[in-house]
């Protein structure tokens, strides 16, 4: 009789559970087979669009990962499992895990944001947060810089998508730009004359553009020329260099003086 009873309870189940239960599996094999589908199409759209690898490959994972989640809380819904609890624990979770990677979230945002519009790539001279340098490297989390000095500099990516930041490289040229002073009553048109030479004969300053040297100001111990150069971005920190280095060697040469801040005191008897 007992074995009479669970024979009929197991036939019962079986109608009530077997429709569901290979219902369930069908789905969970057809949308395995359609999220691969999906996730590759995926990928091959954003190699198409230029998007980073490191990025691509993020949003395929994620993406993966989100559709593998909503297929199996279906089939899970389809055999008649209550997901109401469940998905209010998840959604739970999720805040109590967001609040707490706040800041690492804004960052990885940061990165989304960097990678996907490009103010800056790999090569750029950039100023940010107080420092210049070339752009290393750009991940997810950080942006990395090489300033002149050689120094590694790792920024947050939360910091470089909301602050400003200067991009010294959007084109293939840039302008070199100093500042050179020399003394009340020296000669101004000497200077100039000194400047224009030094730019004239370096090869690699762009002629095609031609040099430009102006006074910029009568300042408190000198009189201040603003001098700009285009040149090649390989070439940009050479040229700055070199042009200081001749300068300092060349004004004292044609008799003008490099003024350093000083005060002259009168006593009165």
């Amino acid at each position: 009789m007992d074995t009479e009873k669970i024979i009929s309870q197991l036939i019962e189940m079986s109608v009530n559970y077997g429709p569901k239960l290979l219902g369930a599996i069908a789905v969970l094999v057809i949308g395995t087979w359609v999220i691969k589908f999906l996730v590759k199409a995926m990928g091959k759209m954003l190699k198409k669009s230029g998007i980073d690898d490191s990025l691509a490959s993020f949003l395929r994972t994620m993406a993966h990962t989100l559709m593998r989640v909503l297929l199996v809380l279906s089939v899970l819904s389809m055999l008649g499992i209550e997901m109401t609890s469940f998905i209010a624990i998840l959604g739970a979770a999720g805040l109590a895990v967001g609040m707490a990677l706040s800041g690492t979230l804004q960052n990885f945002a940061g990165g989304v944001i960097i990678l996907i519009f490009k103010p800056y790539k790999v090569g750029d001279v950039i100023e940010a947060n107080g420092y210049k340098g070339v752009v290393q490297a750009i991940q997810i989390f950080n942006t990395i810089l090489k300033t002149p000095a050689n120094q590694t500099v790792i920024i947050p990516n939360g910091e470089m998508s909301t602050s400003s930041m200067v991009n010294n490289t959007m084109g293939s040229d840039m302008c070199v730009e100093w500042v050179f002073s020399i003394s009340y009553g020296d000669s101004f048109p000497k200077a100039k004359e000194v400047i224009l030479n030094h730019l004239r004969s370096d090869s690699r300053v762009q002629q095609d553009r031609p040099p430009f040297v102006a006074l910029l100001a009568m300042a408190d111990s000198s009189i201040n020329i603003v001098t700009r150069a285009w040149v090649n971005q390989d070439d940009y920190w050479g040229v700055f260099f070199d042009m200081n280095e001749r300068i300092y060697t060349s004004f004292p040469q044609n008799g003008l003086s490099i003024p350093f801040p000083q005060m002259d005191v009168h006593v009165h008897n």
